[in-house]
């Protein structure tokens, strides 16, 4: 893969998604889970101190990175629920139909290739009456800001490890087969291109 994706990029998604920023807006959302949880995404494991350890059996936890794995390896052994890694991206995810009654996604719908494929595949390992929850950054509501997303995005995901700026965020989930039952959108940063967070919960359509 390269010094760049093998070292430099993990340790800066690792870096980026540790703000201040970022972490108040995990603490709305993950306590939420609960059960047999998938979280999409997992990193380095930076949700893992927003879990509730009274509602979590346990946690699948979904990354293609695997430098992020070992470093979400050492901090799941601080925390009482039981973590298995597996190092594949959302868009093939090797579990059984309805087995998960919690799907977690933070910040990863921007970068997931073929985003529409893991959201039908959220959907399909998602439990009746389960919940997705998420936050994600993504297109802004202002037309100035959006136009320069959309310049700036094909420069900026090859750098990023395919991170884009644009993504709308509702209209995918809706998409993927899910119906919204809560939504909140704002800007949670001064750095408006990347800063726009929609969070929340859905369920099965």
């Amino acid at each position: 893969m390269g010094i760049y994706q093998d070292y430099i990029l993990p340790r800066m998604i690792h870096w980026v998604c540790s703000s201040n920023d970022i972490s108040v807006q995990r603490q709305k959302i993950i306590p939420m889970a609960k059960g047999r949880v998938l979280e999409i995404g997992v990193g380095s494991g930076l949700n893992f101190p927003f879990y509730d350890p009274g509602k979590i059996d346990f946690i699948w936890g979904l990354d293609p990175l695997e430098a992020l794995g070992k470093i979400a390896r050492e901090n799941a052994k601080y925390f009482p629920f039981k973590v298995d890694l597996i190092h594949v991206s959302g868009e093939d995810i090797p579990l059984e139909n309805n087995c998960a009654d919690t799907v977690v996604v933070t910040y990863s719908l921007c970068s997931i290739p073929n985003v529409a494929r893991a959201l039908q595949e959220m959907h399909r390992v998602l439990k009746p009456g389960g919940e997705l929850i998420f936050c994600e950054h993504g297109r802004a509501p202002d037309p100035g800001i959006v136009r320069w997303q959309d310049r700036l995005t094909p420069a900026w995901k090859r750098v990023s490890g395919g991170c884009h700026l644009n993504r709308p965020i509702p209209d995918l989930i809706s998409s993927g087969g899910f119906k919204i039952r809560h939504l909140e959108a704002q800007y949670t940063s001064p750095l408006k291109l990347a800063g726009f967070n929609y969070w929340g919960f859905a369920g099965k359509g």
